[in-house]
């Protein structure tokens, strides 16, 4: 593969849909060489089982910043590219606070949340764009509600973590690694002065000796960018892959909770809209589904790829390239797997959740404004997702 090939198989989609290629490659070659641009070699992961296998092994693989040989202080912190032991203790203090016990508090506030931007679609009228008034920010509220961030600065939040996954925006993503941590390290200042009672305020007064303010900001940095433009783009796309399947839209809103469980765990599969887990370098020589990598090359998983293998399909439902609400919830790789898995994975599930049958009962009769073929996506991400999409009902 070409360098300037690399970039359309990983990030470039047929709408929805990864391109046949990369399915192609998974099909006849789930481990394969990528030449990726300055002459770097990587090697590309596409089948389930080989992803599963790379992600759950952090002994042989390390995913630290440092192997990216970048500075120090565009080092983003949080547990995302971090190795034991220091991601072990960041996700000790973590953990606490994301399990559906804790999360619950927040129940409330987001199907308030939600409903706030379903009235904000309402007031503005058809044609609206359901990107800048549904899915962006039904998160970053949430995410400013958990951390304890003013709702002033959610307009930054939105900005920061968009940015930090466009891989053709005029800043390189690591410039604005920089740019999230030193506003975030700011708000941790704040915080220290007089802890609130979000999960910074939270650490600060539980842990607060153990971390740095730059520790700190790494750690909000990741639940931001982890957690914002992700669900964001699962609301966005999640809409659009229903508008596709009307009539399942139209059963979300009387469905009960098992049914929107499926529905929600499909369109997490379907849509993968993390393509690419952060990079992995081999640190010993390894054997991954029979093709030999040798120490030190970095190792690329393809989520995207990985979540439509047939490996996944159930009886009854074997076209893992079609969104089918009614498949078996299964184990797919949306979130990761392995000790990098979403801390967040619960919290992400409780807004969609709340926000796909919430919208259909409140507009049953939504559909596009617009022709699919007129829609933008960003299609130079890591996290797919849509430009806008106008809707009328």
């Amino acid at each position: 593969m070409t360098d300037a090939l690399f970039m359309p198989l990983l990030f470039t989609r047929d709408v929805l849909d990864p391109i046949p290629e990369l399915g192609a490659r998974r099909d006849n070659e789930p481990v394969s060489v990528l030449e990726l641009p300055f002459g770097i070699k990587a090697w590309l992961v596409t089948g389930y089982d080989a992803a599963k296998e790379v992600l759950g092994d952090a002994t042989t693989f390390s995913n630290a910043f440092g192997n990216l040989g970048e500075a120090d202080e565009q080092d983003p912190g949080g547990l995302g590219m971090t190795d034991p032991p220091y991601h072990t203790k960041l996700r000790r203090l973590l953990t606490p606070e994301f399990t559906m016990r804790r999360l619950l508090r927040l129940q409330s506030r987001i199907d308030a949340i939600v409903t706030e931007q379903l009235d904000a679609i309402e007031s503005a009228g058809a044609p609206a764009d359901l990107v800048h008034l549904f899915a962006l920010p039904i998160p970053s509220l949430v995410i400013c509600e958990l951390l304890g961030v003013p709702y002033s600065d959610r307009d930054d939040f939105q900005a920061l973590s968009t940015a930090r996954f466009d891989l053709a925006g005029e800043a390189s993503p690591l410039d604005t690694i920089g740019t999230s941590l030193d506003y975030l390290q700011t708000l941790v200042q704040r915080e220290r002065a007089r802890p609130g009672e979000g999960l910074l305020g939270m650490l600060i007064r539980e842990h607060g000796d153990e971390l740095s303010d730059r520790e700190l900001a790494g750690i909000a940095d990741g639940i931001l960018t982890g957690g914002h433009e992700t669900t964001a783009s699962t609301l966005s796309l999640g809409v659009l892959a229903l508008l596709q399947s009307p009539d399942y839209f139209a059963q979300l809103a009387s469905a009960d909770a098992d049914a929107v469980h499926r529905a929600v765990e499909e369109l997490l599969r379907y849509l993968t809209v993390v393509q690419v887990a952060f990079p992995r370098f081999a640190r010993t020589d390894i054997e991954i589904g029979g093709v030999q990598i040798p120490a030190g090359q970095m190792v690329l998983v393809s989520l995207s790829a990985a979540d439509r293998d047939a490996i996944l399909a159930a009886e009854g439902h074997p076209v893992m390239d079609a969104f089918d609400p009614t498949r078996p919830a299964g184990s797919h790789l949306a979130f990761g797997y392995g000790i990098h898995r979403c801390v967040g994975a619960e919290l992400a599930r409780m807004e969609l959740r709340a926000a796909f049958p919430a919208l259909a009962r409140r507009f049953p009769t939504l559909r596009l404004a617009v022709p699919t073929t007129d829609l933008t996506f960003r299609n130079s991400s890591i996290v797919y997702s849509v430009q806008t999409l106008p809707v009328a009902w």
